[in-house]
Parts: C-alpha cells; sequence; structure tokens
C-alpha cells in the first residue's frame, strides 16, 4: 500500500522538476547514473565471494576487534557499505558467523563508508573526474561480455567506478547552474530545529536511494558550490548514517530471526550515533576544527571539514558502543527470540542466503546437519538408548545389556513433526538454488542433497524397528533378547562414532566409519549363520527368526545410511582426506567379499 503511494509520488516530483528546472534534471541524471554505478561496483564484487571473501570473513572475525577492522577494510575497498551489510546479514543467516562477530563487522562498515566522503570531497570535486569516467566504462563495458567470470566482474567494477565518477560530475554541473539562478542557502535553519529538520531531510533521501554514498555525493557536491550551508550540511551527514540502516532492514525481511537481529544492532549503532553527534554537535565541530588546523585543512574548506565529522561521529560512535557488544546481544535475542513451533522448520534456509555460493552451501549443510541432529534423536530413542549414554565413555555392550529401560517416543510421530517438513525445506531450497551455482559448487549441493535423503531414510527405518526393538529388546527369551541387543549396540555404535568425529575426537578419523561398518556387517552374517541353529534347538521361534531377519535388514540400512551422510556432511572440513578416503572406500560388496573370506 505504501509503495503504491510513495513511488508515484517521486515520480510525480521528478516530473514537475524536470518540467520547471533542466538544472535540476542535471542533479537528477547525476543522481541516477551514480546509483546505477553502485549497482555496477556491488555486482563486480559480487563476482569475487565465490569463496575468497567468505572464507576471509570466517578467519578474521572471531574476535570483536578483527570483525570491526574486517568491517573498515571490506567497505573501504568496496565502497559499499549496504553490501557489506546484506553479505554480513546472509553469513549470519547462514550460520557462519555469530551475531557477535556481525555487529563487529557492522560498526567497522559504518567507519569503513566514510573513506568515500574523502575520496569525493579531496579528489572527486578538485580533478576533472569525468575524464576518467569514458575510458573506464569503455574498458568495463568490453570485460563484462566476457565470458570469464573474474574478467566480468572486473568489467562491472570498472564501469561501476565509470559511472561513479560521471554520476559526481553531473551533480557538480547541476548545483553549480543552480548557483547562478537559486540560491538555496535561503532556506537554511539554524540551531537545533535545523539538525533535527535536515537530519529527518538526510534520512528521507538515503531512504529513498537506499545509498548513503549517493546522499554523501549530493550534500558534499552542493556545499562545494555553497547550495547548503556548513552545519546543514552536518545535520545531512547525520541523517544519511541513520537513513543507511533501510538497506540492511530491507535485507533482514527475507532473513531469519538472527539476521533480524543484525539489522536491530545496525539501526540501534546508527540511532545512537546520530544522537550523540546532534546532542554534542559544537564539541564536535570544535574537534574538527582542531583536527583540520593541525593536519593544514583549510579553515573554509568546507568538504573536507565534513568528511573529518564524518569520520569522528562515527569513531565516537564505534568508541561508545564497542564495550556494549555482549548486552546488545543479550537485548537482541531477548527482543527477537528464536520462533518456538510445534513442527520443526528449517533455521538456516532463507532468500539472504542465495546471493553467494559459501554461504549457501553453508546453510544447506548446516540445516542437513539440524535435521541429523533430530534424526540422531529420535533414532537414539527409537531403539531405547539415551543420547548422554551415546556421548559418554561407557561401554556401550555392558551398559545396553544391562539396561532394559523403554524410552517412550513415538518414532512415526517425531518423524512427522521433526523430519518430513525439513526435509522438504532443504529440496525445495537446493532444487531452486541449484540453478545459480557453477559445476563444483552444485557438484557440492548434490552432495548434501543425498546426506539429506540418508538420513531421512535412517529415521523410517528405525520406524519399522522401534515396535521389535520394544518387544524383543525386553523379552524373557534371552536368545532372542541378545540378538536385540547387538542390533542396538551396532547402531548405538554409528551414532557414538559421528558424535566423536563431529567433535574432532582425535582418536578417530573417517576411516572409522567403514571399520564400522565392516564390524556390523560381520555381526549380522554370525546372527544369521546362526538362525537356522537356534530355531532347530527351540532357542526362538520361527516367527521371531522371521522378524530378525527384517530387522537385521533395517539395522544394516540405518548404519549405511548414517555413515554416507556422515562422509558427506564430515568431508566438507577436510577435502583432501576425503578424496582420499573415497579412493579406498569400502562398497557393500567389498565388505561382503571381507566377511565370506573371515568366515571361511
Amino acid at each position: 500500500m505504501i509503495k503504491r503511494i510513495v513511488l508515484p509520488a517521486i515520480l510525480a516530483v521528478l516530473a514537475f522538476g524536470f518540467w520547471i528546472s533542466p538544472n535540476f534534471k542535471e542533479i537528477a541524471a547525476g543522481v541516477a547514473i551514480f546509483l546505477f554505478g553502485m549497482i555496477f561496483l556491488e555486482d563486480g564484487f559480487r563476482a569475487f565471494t565465490g569463496g575468497v571473501l567468505e572464507n576471509l570473513l570466517a578467519k578474521t572475525t572471531n574476535k570483536l576487534w578483527k570483525a570491526i577492522s574486517f568491517g573498515i577494510a571490506s567497505t573501504t575497498v568496496m565502497q559499499s557499505s549496504s553490501l557489506v551489510s546484506v553479505i554480513t546479514i546472509s553469513f549470519l543467516s547462514s550460520g557462519l558467523i555469530g551475531l557477535a562477530a556481525g555487529i563487529g563487522i557492522i560498526f567497522g562498515a559504518n567507519l569503513g563508508t566514510t573513506t568515500g566522503a574523502w575520496l569525493i570531497a579531496g579528489f572527486g570535486l578538485k580533478v576533472k573526474i569525468s575524464a576518467y569516467a569514458m575510458p573506464m566504462l569503455v574498458f568495463g563495458v568490453i570485460l563484462v561480455f566476457q565470458k570469464s567470470s573474474n574478467l566480468k566482474g572486473i568489467g562491472y567494477v570498472l564501469a561501476g567506478l565509470g559511472l561513479l565518477f560521471l554520476g559526481i560530475h553531473h551533480m557538480k554541473e547541476g548545483f553549480e547552474a543552480f548557483r547562478d539562478t537559486i540560491d538555496l542557502t535561503q532556506f537554511a535553519v539554524g540551531g537545533y530545529a535545523g539538525l533535527f529538520l535536515f537530519a529527518a531531510i538526510g534520512i528521507a533521501a538515503t531512504v529513498i536511494m537506499q545509498s548513503s554514498h549517493a546522499t554523501l555525493v549530493i550534500i558534499i557536491t552542493a556545499l562545494s558550490v555553497g547550495q547548503i550551508t556548513y552545519e546543514n550540511a552536518l545535520a545531512l551527514a547525520i541523517g544519511a548514517n541513520v537513513g543507511t540502516t533501510i538497506t540492511a532492514i530491507l535485507g533482514a525481511m527475507s532473513a531469519n530471526h538472527q539476521g533480524k537481529r543484525l539489522a536491530g544492532a545496525h539501526l540501534i549503532f546508527n540511532l545512537v550515533t546520530g544522537l550523540i553527534a546532534i546532542a554534542f554537535i559544537w564539541q564536535i565541530i570544535w574537534l574538527v576544527d582542531w583536527f583540520s588546523a593541525t593536519v593544514g585543512i583549510a579553515a573554509d574548506n568546507y568538504t573536507l571539514k565534513l568528511a573529518v565529522f564524518h569520520t569522528i561521529f562515527n569513531l565516537i560512535g564505534v568508541i561508545v558502543m564497542a564495550p556494549f557488544v555482549a548486552q546488545l546481544v543479550t537485548f537482541l535475542e531477548r527482543a527477537v527470540p528464536a520462533p518456538v513451533i510445534s513442527i520443526v522448520e528449517a533455521q538456516f534456509l532463507n532468500e539472504s542466503v542465495k546471493d553467494f555460493p559459501e554461504t549457501l552451501l553453508t546453510a544447506v549443510r548446516n540445516e542437513v546437519f539440524h535435521l541429523y541432529d533430530n534424526a540422531y534423536r529420535i533414532i537414539a530413542h527409537g531403539i531405547n538408548v539415551h543420547r548422554q549414554t551415546i556421548e559418554s565413555d561407557v561401554i556401550l555392550e555392558d551398559e545396553l545389556k544391562s539396561n532394559k529401560d523403554i524410552i517412550r517416543e513415538d518414532v512415526s510421530q517425531e518423524y512427522t513433526r521433526s523430519i518430513k517438513s525439513l526435509h522438504s525445506a532443504i529440496l525445495d531450497f537446493t532444487g531452486n538454488a541449484n540453478l545459480k551455482l557453477n559445476a563444483d559448487s552444485a557438484s557440492h549441493l548434490y552432495d548434501l542433497r543425498r546426506a539429506n535423503q540418508r538420513i531421512v531414510q535412517a529415521v523410517k527405518d528405525a520406524q519399522h524397528l522401534q515396535k521389535n526393538i520394544d518387544l524383543f529388546g525386553t523379552s524373557k527369551n534371552k536368545a532372542i533378547r541378545n540378538e536385540y541387543n547387538n542390533i542396538r549396540i551396532n547402531i548405538a555404535r554409528i551414532l557414538r562414532l559421528i558424535e566423536q568425529l563431529r567433535n574432532a575426537d582425535p582418536d578417530v578419523d573417517v576411516f572409522d566409519l567403514d571399520d564400522n561398518k565392516l564390524s556390523a556387517k560381520q555381526d549380522r552374517n554370525a546372527t544369521l549363520h546362526n538362525i537356522d541353529k537356534m530355531i532347530r534347538e527351540g532357542q526362538i521361534s520361527a516367527e521371531m527368526a522371521t522378524s530378525l531377519m527384517n530387522d537385521l535388514s533395517y539395522s544394516k540400512a540405518i548404519i549405511a545410511d548414517l555413515t554416507r551422510a556422515a562422509k558427506i556432511l564430515l568431508s566438507e572440513r577436510n577435502m583432501d582426506l576425503m578424496q582420499g578416503q573415497n579412493i579406498i572406500e569400502l562398497a557393500d560388496e567389498d565388505i561382503t567379499s571381507l566377511t565370506e573370506t573371515d568366515a571361511a
């Protein structure tokens, strides 16, 4: 409803401005070209985020100062705090970084974005940058049409810079022409009333354009030709800083609760920083004058002094807010709680992670682990084993044979609640995402889909097992009870081994998965060879034997499916090891051959 009203109103105002003033047309064209350049620049940097930026981010955000430094550096290079914010929300939503690290990046991005004001004020207004724009556009467009993704990315970056320079040129020309016909300084407002009024205008301009860089360019170019006063320019800069949070908020609308928390942190930081800047405006202006005089900036060079002001008040915001990151995280976790749902839903899959291959794959991997965690609980309880038993150091054979407790959990009901919808969400998400990935990423995604399917199948087989596990696992018939206890032990072993591998236990590695699979196969063969004997000796009935043979097949499938899923999920941590492991992986027929040889 709001969009239906606002967009036509904006278009009507622009049309009216074009009709009454060719100078307004020049400024508007400059803004449009500048924003188009921002889009090109962001697309260019996205071409290089298929692993490099993601890996760097994962390694440089484990401490707050590192996260802030990364935010400063990445925003300085990209000249887009909006892109950095969207990437950060994407990483946070996928589970690649924590909320505290995301907040640190946002703090740093606010500092990094001030370098744009320095470049524009110190370089863009003193050099005829339109002369550089044309060659950049020509070379950039040529590279954009190349097949290589790297060359295409460089082309977008060059074309984006060219459009930025061209946009700044047109805005400057338009405001200089305005100076001869209209003096906008007559609309200046002094005191705190002017501060709040022009801060609101800065917020509105940035919300409309969704780029604080574009707003700052307008402010600096207008200030350079005397169309706005220095004090009102400072207020506009404060408003632009607050208004830039709209991009993070819009990006978080399609994100999960973690992304919404980060958008809230961004808004809180920029609001606090803006209020501090307004409350202590005169003290900050004095600090700007002192710093400018110290480094040799002329007293009447208001464009550079605006860049100094922009940097100082953002730095003050970081200094004030950084000590309270832990409290901010606690507040946001309470204000935006994780959703409580009766049917388990996806935690990591959302539109915000689809822009970058690494975040997409990480999100899917984390979601499959989420599925496995649910399956782990269901399967363990389905064979009447508590997870703390599996995760402890107790000897499984002794514990399971002595413990006859039945865990009252309906595997069928839990499958519907905790597995089915999650499985469907993963299939739906990966099916749509596969269209945007290169061959390697698509292959990894396919492997994760296979792991997802294997886990689900293991739970389905556990459904078939549960009834007989409950019936025969506590039977007074010692022979059948021992056989079903062996089934429980073999399944509990694979669950324990997977947990040990997830926790990076130094005593186990992925090769132990095949060793475990071989051991379970040998146990099944031994049981199958003895079934006829047990029937003849009256230890078990023919009906018991039929059930046992069926359940041995189910247990075999559970162990095989969990083994394959674990190899896929855990191999992501060490691809070199996994490639070697794949070469010598024991297939079912190899295991059969080995066990038959042992039996002979």
